[in-house]
């Protein structure tokens, strides 16, 4: 089996995504390949996310605007440097974190998209449906959930 040439991560600055780009950048490291890191995103004002973030806790990196994807992809292309990753693109995508994947990965001709496993085995995940799994099941290429959580 031909190694991967194009790796697809998507993050969204929280702990568990940046595990996922720890996992991608070293399968890159190994491979040589490009790795691009995505970051999906909907602009929202500082009021809108600070009542979110109040109401949200812990789950408040899923707040939209909550953390701003420029600074998020800069901290995960940070992580993957030091996982020896030397390729690495980053992009910012306004979206729904799976459209946006999707719509990298076949841009980027990738062969690979690495996501990891948060919300897939949740009550909420089974019912309104995951990241992983949505991206699992539309991307169209070998897909790595990573186990993050």
């Amino acid at each position: 089996m031909a190694a991967y040439q194009t790796v697809v991560v998507g993050t969204d600055g929280s702990d568990s995504s940046f595990r996922a780009v720890d996992r991608a950048a070293a399968v890159t490291a190994d491979s040589g390949a490009q790795l691009v890191i995505v970051c999906a995103y909907y602009p929202a004002s500082r009021g809108d996310v600070e009542k979110a973030q109040d109401v949200l806790r812990d789950e408040a990196y899923q707040v939209v605007g909550s953390a701003p994807a420029e600074d998020t992809l800069q901290s995960a292309r940070d992580r993957a440097a030091k996982q020896g990753a030397a390729n690495v693109e980053t992009i910012a995508v306004l979206g729904e974190p799976v459209e946006a994947l999707r719509k990298v990965v076949s841009e980027r001709s990738a062969d690979l998209l690495v996501v990891g496993n948060r919300g897939l085995n949740t009550l909420t995940g089974r019912i309104l449906g995951s990241v992983p799994s949505e991206a699992a099941r539309k991307s169209g290429v070998d897909v790595l959930i990573v186990h993050t959580t």
